[in-house]
């Protein structure tokens, strides 16, 4: 029965984690628009505007549910729940710091890899079950999109599982940093097991891995719906895409599901490339730096900061960059991505076999 308890306190906690977050990531990029565009943002509601996005749920979840009269009933009220749900069972197996895991799996990276992909599913489901035009050409695009880029994105975290010789995300973590039971060399030659610190991660242990981290990241811009590739989404030919029936807690859930998408990707790019939940301060003679800010607490304030850095940088592309068309998305993914990760992932085996 302590069992059940528990699973069912991870299960609740990491809701309520996602629902704070999406609060937060809103209100966040509503004001890191607001200061690339010399605009203020939020003001009104609340101190700095800070109760806007509390309003926004409160206003959501008052509106009326509607299905619209040809809408195929069964698919229209069970893809959101899809979309989110696939996207939220990801969070089961990111570890936040030593020994701290919510669900201790040895396959972590395939279970996630596998799971979200349920995602595609609930977004065709979500076009076709509105029998929207605009909806069904955002679930195609979408559905199009998102299967691309798990191909270079497969291949980039392919190349880093090939350094690691393992699928659990918590062994990954551990093998860059001063508590990594193998030796870790710094570009194949250096041994920094007992420096540690950002010498130790993926990115510099084998180098073409800043490769695989760039493409890994562009490829998770597109699978998230992120501008520059928001097509599914894009409003001026598409209304709002997939989701444009939606309305009151169904679009809440497909909006909390995009911004739990952005905060997965960004955690998995953390940990298989930028040293997960360990310090970037190595160990320098006397001042033991990387075993001082070693440990749970501080594991927590690593991986948080590298995550929300780079949803930062998400935000920023967002505001930066004008949308792609359709045939520049797909020459990017097939021609430049796909090879450039395959490529990544052969260095990845010759560097394994030759310098570790």
């Amino acid at each position: 029965m302590n069992f059940y308890l528990t699973y069912i306190l991870v299960a609740v906690g990491l809701f309520t984690f996602v629902a704070v977050f999406t609060l937060f990531g809103v209100y966040a990029e509503r004001k890191l628009s607001a200061f690339i565009q010399d605009r203020l943002g939020p003001t009104e509601v609340g101190k700095f505007g800070l109760l806007q996005t509390l309003a926004d749920v409160i206003k959501l979840v008052q509106k009326e549910l509607i299905i619209p009269a040809a809408a195929d009933k069964v698919l229209f009220l069970m893809a959101p729940a899809i979309i989110f749900i696939a996207v939220y069972l990801g969070f089961a197996a990111l570890p936040w710091a030593p020994g701290l895991v919510p669900a201790k799996i040895n396959i972590g990276l395939y279970y996630i890899l596998a799971i979200i992909s349920i995602e595609t599913l609930g977004i065709l489901m979500a076009g076709w079950g509105s029998n929207n035009k605009y909806s069904i050409l955002g679930a195609m695009r979408s559905a199009a999109q998102i299967i691309s880029y798990e191909i270079p994105a497969g291949f980039a975290l392919i190349a880093v599982v090939m350094i690691a010789q393992t699928l659990d995300l918590q062994t990954i973590a551990t093998q860059q940093g001063i508590l990594s039971p193998e030796k870790t060399k710094f570009l194949g030659f250096w041994d920094v097991s007992t420096t540690g610190g950002i010498l130790s991660w993926n990115i510099f242990r084998a180098p073409h891995l800043i490769i695989a981290f760039g493409i890994y990241f562009i490829a998770s811009l597109a699978e998230s719906n992120r501008a520059p590739f928001d097509i599914p989404e894009a409003e001026s030919e598409l209304v709002a895409g997939f989701h444009t029936e939606f309305t009151g807690l169904q679009f809440a859930l497909v909006f909390l599901a995009e911004y739990a998408m952005m905060f997965l990707v960004s955690m998995v790019g953390a940990l298989l490339f930028l040293g997960a939940w360990n310090t970037p301060l190595p160990n320098i003679g006397a001042a033991q730096l990387a075993v001082w800010t070693t440990g749970t607490a501080w594991g927590i304030f690593w991986i948080a900061t590298k995550t929300l850095s780079l949803i930062a940088v998400q935000m920023w592309i967002r505001w930066t960059l004008p949308r792609l068309r359709v045939d520049q998305l797909m020459n990017l993914c097939w021609k430049v991505l796909t090879p450039l990760a395959f490529f990544c992932m052969l260095i990845s085996g010759v560097w394994r076999l030759w310098l570790m």
